[in-house]
């Protein structure tokens, strides 16, 4: 039997579980936050002495964090490319007899709740006054537009190592420029980062448990898809990013190196996602892996401690490069 139709068996065997892993994993639109929770009220007498406030708050926060929240914010804002992306994925059917599909069901459950993260941070960028929302407008505009490759192609098995990895790497980031936020005074915009960093983690929970699961169905499959995404390296979902007049990818580099200086997200951050992954996979202990497999799990086994001593050995240019999303003095 070919590998995509292995897969498919999988999906298909699973997919009366997903409903319970929504329960567990999502909220309802009505007992969920909402962007409106975070931000001034444009209803009331106040709204304006709000928005007032945020952009005074707003001050002391650097260059480097601008760009590391706008870069956040684009990465959020290129939801419909993820959606449409997964929605492609063997086993996730939305058409004909298939609407209630319980994967295509988790999709677009997922990108609801996942929509309102560009919406908040958008909104707020607009309101502090210390970016040009122009830029950032056509920044996103090209994201979308690009589109990206994760090397995942439709095989559900590498998707969900993708959004295991991928989703945790979100709520390192998201969390830490809270804090940096909270530190500088801005308690709003801390407070917004930090929830939005906890429906990451609820996400990363739920993907890694879609792992864990077809580990138990496909043990071999799954560890050898494992391994052929950590081959091929986990790449960030706005790794065409790019500015107005600029080529693909070409600002995504410059990008990771602020968020490197900034500690946001780093080298070693990406070696203990990959370590925690191995430990709650327990891929140690998984059993009736046939020859391929193994050699798999040896390599997933030594990998972090190789990726260990290349983090401690990479340098990052410590000069700021200056995006046209910011001004270098961090206002407009």
């Amino acid at each position: 039997m070919s590998t995509k139709n292995i897969r498919l068996e999988v999906m298909q065997a699973l997919e009366p579980k997903v409903e319970s892993f929504m329960e567990s994993f999502l909220i309802k639109p009505e007992d969920i936050w909402q962007p409106t929770d975070f931000l001034p009220n444009s209803e009331k007498d106040t709204f304006l002495q709000e928005v007032k406030d945020i952009r005074e708050e707003s001050k002391d926060l650097g260059y480097d964090f601008w760009v590391t929240m706008v870069a956040d914010t684009i990465t959020e804002e290129a939801l419909p490319t993820y959606e449409s992306w997964l929605m492609d994925v063997v086993g996730v059917d939305q058409h004909g007899d298939h609407k209630t599909n319980g994967w295509a069901k988790w999709v677009r459950a997922w990108t609801a709740e996942e929509n309102r993260h560009g919406d908040v941070l958008n909104k707020y960028l607009y309101l502090s006054g210390r970016v040009n929302m122009r830029e950032i407008e056509i920044t996103t505009q090209h994201l979308i537009s690009d589109g990206f490759d994760i090397g995942t192609d439709r095989d559900p098995y590498k998707n969900f190592v993708y959004t295991s990895f991928q989703e945790l790497a979100t709520n390192i980031s998201h969390k830490r420029v809270g804090q940096m936020a909270k530190k500088k005074g801005n308690a709003l915009l801390g407070k917004m980062c930090t929830i939005i960093a906890g429906d990451e983690m609820r996400h990363h929970l739920a993907y890694r448990e879609f792992v864990k699961t077809i580990l138990g169905e496909d043990p071999s499959g799954m560890m050898i898809a494992f391994a052929d995404m950590m081959k091929k390296k986990i790449v960030m979902p706005a790794h065409f990013l790019r500015e107005s007049g600029g080529t693909i990818g070409s600002a995504f580099e410059n990008f990771s190196n602020c968020a490197q200086r900034l500690g946001v997200y780093t080298a070693q951050d990406y070696v203990d996602i990959l370590s925690k992954l191995n430990a709650y996979w327990e891929i140690d202990k998984v059993r009736s892996l046939n020859e391929e497999a193994e050699k798999a799990r040896d390599y997933l086994i030594k990998l972090p401690s190789r990726l260990e001593r290349i983090a401690e050995r990479m340098k990052f240019p410590q000069d700021q490069y200056h995006f046209k999303w910011v001004e270098a003095n961090g206002a407009l």
